[in-house]
């Protein structure tokens, strides 16, 4: 259509229901816990995690997706929010992360959860490979934080594939 982008174009690369769910399973989230998705898209994490019991803080800048996950999980314990990822203020009470954010932000996001005083637990971040292993590197010699790339997520993983090869990162409080 005249006008509009693909997603290929957007840079969205959202993952399949298949690998979502080991996405969410490998985290281990359980019941209860408050749990971000950042970069929600149209909620291809959301979802296994609402199913694992989590309460989940999605957060999408694209209204047209914000909105539709608005109206997707509107009878679950998911809470929507609209905003710029470099905007969200994170929560003062013990969280969690598992998603699936932009690449291009990948290293800002991480040094944003492990700021000083955080009170994130434990964050599973599909990323890009070659910046997995370089925070892993650069985490090795922070006691505080254990960062770590591991499981790869083949292209087939997302629609649609991206150009670049993906994984997990785990960041976790050392």
């Amino acid at each position: 259509m005249a006008g509009q982008r693909s997603r290929r174009e957007w840079g969205w690369h959202p993952l399949t229901d298949e690998f979502a769910r080991r996405v969410v399973a490998d985290a281990r989230v359980r019941p209860g816990e408050l749990v971000l998705d950042l970069g929600a898209g149209t909620g291809a994490l959301t979802r296994p995690l609402v199913d694992a019991g989590a309460r989940v803080l999605a957060v999408e800048l694209h209204s047209g997706r914000a909105r539709r996950l608005r109206e997707r999980f509107a009878d679950d314990d998911v809470r929507v929010l609209e905003i710029d990822l470099a905007d969200l203020r994170l929560p003062r009470r013990p969280f969690r992360v598992v998603a699936s954010p932009p690449y291009g932000i990948t290293t800002a996001l991480v040094r944003a959860l492990t700021v000083r005083g955080s009170a994130l637990r434990r964050a599973d971040l599909v990323v890009q490979r070659q910046a997995a292993r370089r925070l892993a590197e650069r985490y090795a010699r922070t006691p505080r934080w254990s960062v770590t790339a591991w499981r790869p997520l083949p292209r087939r993983a997302f629609r649609p594939p991206p150009r670049v090869d993906s994984c997990l990162l785990t960041v976790r409080r050392g």
